[in-house]
């Protein structure tokens, strides 16, 4: 690691998320993301049986102000942690006597709240993984250039910040009710639910990197919710982006801004999403939608947290951004066909965390559909108005049900029943109407050419114009994506809309290309 010749640099005045902003003349920019007050408050530990490094390590942190304490052995580190707390520690992973990861766990079970990075000049897949398993907040490989430690232990120092914020309490407190937390709903009850919001419970206190994969609707949002709120990040800003929704002219600008002039219309700089995002969270959905150059673009960000704007010549932000992907795809299938780069797939999937499919999990569905019940029954009716119930045999059928589109699918459904339901009402299996097949709605028969069924005319006109008219978006889009393979492209081509458009509405009636029963790609 070579030492910065420019020690003594100043630290320009920061936006109001805290993202970088350019020094006056010479283009530098603050990689440590926190005031040198603040700086001086974070007590850091450096833990090396390598001489040299340590003392390098020790001269630069110090340099930033930092307070640091250093120690070359393992088990003398064990008994500073144990009299002392650290906001941050560094340590290599192997040492003789006493492992990184040994003092790691002595760090964490004295101080849950430290951030481990862990060092290692034999640096793996097994190794990172068994680190983050262990409880470290960032993995750091020999040889590591001083600007890239620098943005790191930033990086490190800008989450401590954060935490002492006052919002630790509320991002990591559960509400009453299991499954819960901070309002975000995670209904059901059955084994492989209860495992993915444990695995989601355990790295949501990391910094580590998620990928998500599940069906269309199966809730990939919903955990990547679950996960900011219960970080240290969660009063900070959790960003989603419709990675297929946004036009493919504009989606490098929207990720990572444009400077004034760079394109037609670009009349004033713009802070892209991941600027947006400045310590918090970027939530990715349908990464593999992503145009292969802005993957490219977004690896350099993953890797050392610079920004440079659409037009820029500079470096233009240092962020500090938490990175959640999720795709409806097999990532290694999109990889094979080339619509995601293996290095970004693997840079992102840190944890991988896989949603079943509603189908594989009936257990959960009855569950769902009484929260969804209320959930509508109150939105769409008087309070105080008594709640509809569902019949066993009502619930049977929604048990037995293949629901290709998932939860969103089922709480589509129900918000169906809801409208046409009474009050107090035992709701049969004919009240309910849903996707049977794909272009094929299970609906009360009309009774001629071009009338409503019977059950719309007795509903408000707004209630059932709505109704109708969700109908037939079902039936047409789910024609139109069946017909076009699944090419989404084709399919809004045929349609007459823009993809933009095509995915909101496929959205809004939880619509996949995987429940048309194609896998075709867009």
């Amino acid at each position: 690691m070579k030492t910065p010749a420019d020690s003594g640099r100043s630290y320009p005045a920061r936006g109001p998320r805290g993202g970088a902003v350019a020094a006056a003349g010479d283009g530098e920019f603050d990689l440590i993301a926190v005031d040198a007050e603040t700086r001086q408050s974070i007590e850091v530990l450096v833990v090396d049986d390598e001489q040299a490094l340590l003392e390098s390590c020790a001269s630069l942190l110090r340099n930033e102000g930092f307070s640091v304490t250093v120690c070359g052995r393992g088990d003398d580190a064990q008994r500073m942690i144990r009299n002392r707390a650290f906001d941050i520690l560094l340590v290599d992973l192997y040492m003789p006597r006493v492992s990184g990861l040994a003092v790691l766990k002595t760090a964490l079970e004295v101080n849950p709240e430290t951030l481990g990075i862990v060092m290692t000049g034999n640096p793996s897949v097994e190794s990172s993984v068994s680190a983050l398993r262990a409880g470290a907040w960032d993995y750091l490989p020999k040889p590591f250039s001083a600007t890239h430690f620098e943005i790191l232990v930033g990086r490190a120092a800008h989450a401590v910040t954060v935490a002492r914020e006052g919002a630790r309490a509320q991002a990591r407190a559960l509400a009453p009710r299991a499954g819960h937390s901070d309002g975000i709903p995670l209904y059901g009850k059955s084994a492989a639910l209860r495992r993915v919001i444990e695995l989601a419970s355990k790295v949501a206190r990391t910094d580590a990197s998620v990928f998500i994969t599940g069906e269309s609707g199966v809730g990939k949002e919903v955990i990547a919710q679950y996960i900011h709120m219960n970080s240290r990040r969660s009063s900070r800003e959790l960003v989603p982006v419709n990675c297929a929704a946004i036009p493919e002219a504009l989606v490098e600008s929207e990720m990572f801004g444009h400077v004034q002039g760079a394109f037609t219309g670009a009349v004033r700089d713009k802070e892209g999403l991941l600027e947006t995002a400045n310590g918090g969270t970027l939530f990715l959905d349908e990464l593999t939608e992503l145009p292969l150059p802005t993957q490219a673009k977004l690896l350099r960000v993953l890797q050392d947290g610079i920004v440079r704007r659409v037009g820029s010549t500079r470096t233009d932000a240092v962020v500090n951004v938490r990175f959640i992907a999720a795709t409806n795809r097999n990532p290694l299938e999109a990889i094979e066909d080339g619509s995601l780069r293996t290095d970004l797939h693997y840079r992102l999937r840190v944890v991988p965390i896989h949603i079943p499919a509603l189908r594989e999990r009936p257990e959960d569905i009855p569950v769902l559909a009484e929260e969804f019940l209320k959930e509508f029954w109150g939105q769409h009716r008087e309070p105080g108005a008594a709640v509809p119930r569902l019949s066993t045999e009502a619930v049977g059928v929604l048990s037995r049900a293949p629901w290709p589109g998932n939860v969103r699918e089922l709480r589509n459904v129900i918000e169906h029943v809801v409208v046409l339901a009474e009050a107090g009402q035992e709701l049969r299996p004919e009240d309910i109407v849903f996707l049977d097949e794909p272009g094929s709605m299970v609906v009360p028969p009309s009774t001629g050419p071009g009338e409503a069924p019977p059950a719309v005319m007795e509903m408000d006109y707004h209630s059932a114009r709505e109704l109708i008219l969700s109908r037939f978006e079902v039936d047409y889009l789910s024609h139109v994506v069946q017909s076009s393979g699944g090419n989404i492209s084709d399919a809004a081509r045929l349609a007459g809309v823009d993809r933009t458009t095509l995915y909101r509405l496929m959205d809004k009636h939880g619509i996949g290309r995987d429940s048309i029963g194609s896998d075709a790609g867009s």
